[in-house]
């Protein structure tokens, strides 16, 4: 079954985030999107959204302060079963949530009470009897592969990975294999090299602070391309 468009939703905390505008004149322009403040909110949603050939598609969203998501989609009645996970950035205009992923796709949602509710391909409500909205949950982050590329780099026993499409830094859960394939892409130089990879995100400790920070873990040896940058 291919994956079909991604369903699903971003942010809550509260009403602060959903400022009027409906008096606004259709001649006034939109106002750009800005990254959302970091500020206490709840973190994790999930829904039963609907499917076209499936029974539902169980939705699970995980929001971070930083202005990133992670999200699980299970198609639930499916002929074998079908999971994807993704992530990207999420931000605001004036009414609208919006969520771009890692493809550059865009989806538009609002604060209803405490839920989310999916908006259509245009940020306007959807008219219909069928279930778009995510209730708050317990939801951890998924422990679903992601196809990732970033710079890798690897020193003193630590490793840290920079997402080539948000621009944030991970570190990495220790794992010999990728040290070793690094090593082998130095060519002689002590520099980050480009790294695909599949691999998923987990909470933990930072050793300096203590604070809990989103930690990637490989879920397979991933290809480095020595000499190749994001833009490749």
């Amino acid at each position: 079954m291919s994956k079909t468009p991604l369903i699903s939703a971003a942010i809550a905390c509260g009403v602060f985030l959903l400022i009027g505008c409906n008096n606004r004149s259709e001649s006034q322009p939109l106002q750009a999107v800005q990254p959302l403040e970091a500020k206490a909110m709840q973190q994790s949603f999930r829904g039963l959204l609907p499917c076209a050939d499936c029974e539902g598609i169980d939705t699970s969203l995980f929001l971070e302060k930083d202005g990133t998501w992670v999200m699980n989609q299970r198609y639930q009645g499916a002929p074998q079963p079908t999971q994807f996970a993704s992530w990207g950035k999420w931000a605001r205009t004036a009414d609208r949530l919006v969520l771009t992923d890692t493809d550059g796709e865009k989806l538009y949602f609002r604060v209803k009470g405490e839920n989310l509710e999916m908006l259509d391909r245009e940020g306007n409500p959807i008219e219909s009897q069928l279930n778009y909205t995510l209730k708050p949950s317990t939801a951890a982050l998924p422990a679903t592969p992601m196809a990732m590329k970033g710079m890798y780099f690897y020193m003193a026993d630590a490793a840290v990975f920079t997402d080539c499409v948000t621009g944030k830094r991970f570190p990495v859960v220790n794992n010999a294999q990728l040290e070793r394939g690094f090593a082998a892409a130095q060519q002689g130089e002590m520099k980050p090299v480009l790294l695909h990879i599949e691999a998923h995100f987990v909470l933990q400790a930072n050793p300096d602070s203590g604070a809990m920070q989103k930690t990637l873990v490989a879920d397979n040896a991933g290809a480095f391309k020595p000499g190749a940058d994001c833009d490749e």
